[in-house]
C-alpha cells in the first residue's frame, strides 16, 4: 500500500502531494511537519520520485508560510497563531492524522490531507532571512539571470567588470541593467491564471515567471529587483506612491487596513499605496528606482533629481499617463512594515488577491505600449451590458480603438491584430479563461462567464520613459 502526503494552504492556493515513508503513517504532525516541511529534503523526494518539480516548488513555498527565517535563511520557529485541519477537522500539532483510503493508478493509497490555516498569525516574516532562503532554492537560476543581464547590456568583458561591485560607477551599472531588465518585462496578471497559476508572486516566484516568458505587477516586479539586490549586498527600502496621494504619509491608518482588512471605506488612505518603487543607498548617493512598467516610465533617478519626489513638503508629483488623462502619482518615504506587511498580506492573507489585482485594482491581464486586454466577468446579460458600456464610454471618451465581446475570444480585428503583434501572449490569455472562471465562481458563487477586451491605446501615452544615466 502506497502513502501520500498532501498539504494546501487556503488563501495562497499553493498545494503539493508527496509520498511518505509507510513508517511516517501515525507521527505526530508536527514530527511530520518538521520531516516533510521544515527539514524537507527536496532534491532526495525528486531523486526518488516521490515528489513532482511542480510540488517541490509549492512545498518550499509553503515553508515560509509555516516557520519563520533567521538572517540566514534557515527555518526556525512557527508563525505564533497558526492552525492546521487534517481534512475538514481541526488537528492539533501533537495529534496524528487520519490517513484516508483512495484510489489512484489502480493501487490503493493511504492520503494524509493536511490543510494550513495562517489567519491568526502575525506580520514576523524575516524578509532578509526570507530572500537568502529563496535564492538558495535555485541559486544557479538566479545568478545566471544576473550576469546574463549585464553581459546584454555591459558584453562579456563589461559584466564581468561590473560585477566586481567595487566602485559607484560599477554599483550603479549592475543596479540600472537590473532594473532595466525587470521594467521590460511583460505588465501582466494573466499568468495568475495560467501554469503555475500563483495567485500573487513573491519576488524570486516573480524572476521564474519572467525566465518563462511572462511578468508581473509592480508590486511584484518591485520585490523581483531587491530579492536580486539583497543578495549581492545593497541596501534599499520601499517606497509607495499613488494617484493624487499629496500630503502627510497616512501611516496609522494603512497599518489599521492592515489588520483589519475592511476596505470598503478606505479609497482616501489605499491610494497611497496604489505603486511602489525603490531607494537605493550606494556609496552615500540616493537613487530612487522605479522598475515596474505597466504606465509608469522607467525611474533612475539620484540624489536631487530622486529627492524632487521624495521630499517632505512640496513634493514633484510625476506625471502619468492614464487612458484618457494624466494623472498626478505621488511618491513617499515610508516606514517599511507597512509595504512588507502589505505584500506579505496578498501572498498569504488576503482571500483572492488575484481577482483583486485584475478587476478592482483594474490592471486587467496584460498592458503594453500599444495594448491593454482586459477581462469582463458577469453571471447575466445585464451585468454584461452594464460592464461592456462603461468600457466603451471610456474608450468613447479617449478616442480609442476597442473591441468588447461577451465570449472569450480574439476573432475580432483588433483582437486578431493584438494576436498577430503577441501571439505568445495572446495564446496564454485565451488560455486563462478556465481557472479565471474556477477562482470567479468561487469567490461569488458559480454561474460565471466572461468575454474579453482589448483596446488600442494610443501609443505616445506611455513613450518617452527616463532613459536612465547610461545612454539607453
Amino acid at each position: 500500500m502506497l502513502s501520500k502526503h498532501q498539504h494546501n494552504d487556503s488563501v495562497s492556493t499553493r498545494q503539493c502531494s508527496l509520498r511518505l515513508e509507510p513508517e511516517d503513517l501515525g507521527l505526530p504532525l508536527r514530527e511530520l511537519l518538521t520531516r516533510y516541511v521544515k527539514h524537507a529534503p527536496i532534491k532526495q523526494l525528486l531523486a526518488e520520485s516521490r515528489i513532482t518539480e511542480s510540488s517541490s516548488d509549492a512545498l518550499y513555498a509553503l515553508g515560509d508560510l509555516a516557520y519563520a527565517s533567521d538572517d540566514c535563511g534557515r527555518l526556525r520557529d512557527m508563525f505564533a497563531g497558526i492552525a492546521f485541519t487534517d481534512g475538514a477537522r481541526p488537528i492539533g500539532l501533537n495529534d496524528s492524522p487520519t490517513a484516508h483510503m483512495a484510489q489512484a493508478s489502480g493501487q490503493e493509497v493511504a492520503v494524509v490531507d493536511i490543510g494550513i490555516d495562517r489567519i491568526a498569525c502575525e506580520y514576523d516574516r524575516n524578509w532578509r532571512g526570507f530572500h537568502a532562503r529563496r535564492w538558495r532554492h535555485a541559486p544557479e537560476r538566479y545568478a545566471s539571470f544576473v550576469r546574463d543581464t549585464l553581459a546584454a547590456d555591459h558584453g562579456e568583458a563589461g559584466a564581468d567588470d561590473v560585477m566586481e561591485l567595487r566602485s559607484t560607477g560599477q554599483k550603479l551599472k549592475f543596479l540600472n541593467s537590473l532594473a532595466w531588465r525587470i521594467w521590460n518585462s511583460q505588465f501582466e496578471n494573466y499568468s495568475r491564471f495560467v501554469g503555475r497559476s500563483l495567485v500573487y508572486k513573491s519576488g524570486d516566484e516573480t524572476i521564474d515567471n519572467i525566465l518563462d516568458g511572462g511578468g508581473a505587477i509592480c508590486s511584484e516586479k518591485v520585490q523581483a529587483l531587491k530579492f536580486l539586490t539583497d543578495h549581492y549586498g545593497f541596501e534599499s527600502d520601499y517606497v509607495l506612491a499613488g494617484q493624487d496621494a499629496d500630503g502627510q504619509f497616512p501611516a496609522e491608518k494603512l497599518r489599521e487596513l492592515l489588520t483589519t482588512f475592511d476596505f470598503s471605506l478606505a479609497k482616501r488612505y489605499m491610494r497611497y499605496w496604489q505603486h511602489t518603487a525603490l531607494l537605493y543607498r550606494v556609496d552615500g548617493a540616493r537613487v530612487l528606482v522605479d522598475a515596474t512598467n505597466g504606465n509608469v516610465p522607467f525611474l533612475f533617478l539620484q540624489d536631487a533629481e530622486a529627492g524632487r519626489l521624495l521630499r517632505c513638503r512640496d513634493k514633484t508629483p510625476l506625471p502619468v499617463r492614464m487612458v484618457e488623462s494624466e494623472e498626478q502619482f505621488y511618491y513617499h518615504e515610508t516606514p517599511q512594515d507597512i509595504p512588507e506587511n502589505l505584500f506579505f498580506a496578498l501572498e498569504g492573507w488576503i482571500p483572492f488577491s488575484d481577482l483583486m489585482q485584475v478587476f478592482d485594482n483594474e490592471l486587467g491581464l496584460y498592458l503594453s505600449a500599444d495594448y491593454y486586454v482586459a477581462p469582463i466577468s458577469y453571471r447575466s446579460e445585464r451585468e454584461y451590458q452594464r460592464d461592456r458600456d462603461e468600457f466603451l464610454e471610456v474608450c468613447r471618451r479617449g478616442g480609442l480603438e476597442h473591441s468588447v465581446t461577451g465570449e472569450w475570444t480574439l476573432d475580432t480585428p483588433l483582437g486578431r491584430a493584438f494576436a498577430e503583434a503577441e501571439p505568445g501572449v495572446s495564446r496564454r490569455i485565451l488560455d486563462a479563461r478556465k481557472h479565471l472562471l474556477t477562482r470567479l465562481d468561487e469567490c461569488d458563487g458559480p454561474g460565471h462567464d466572461a468575454g474579453l477586451v482589448v483596446i488600442k491605446l494610443h501609443r505616445h501615452s506611455r513613450e518617452g520613459g527616463n532613459p536612465g544615466p547610461f545612454g539607453r
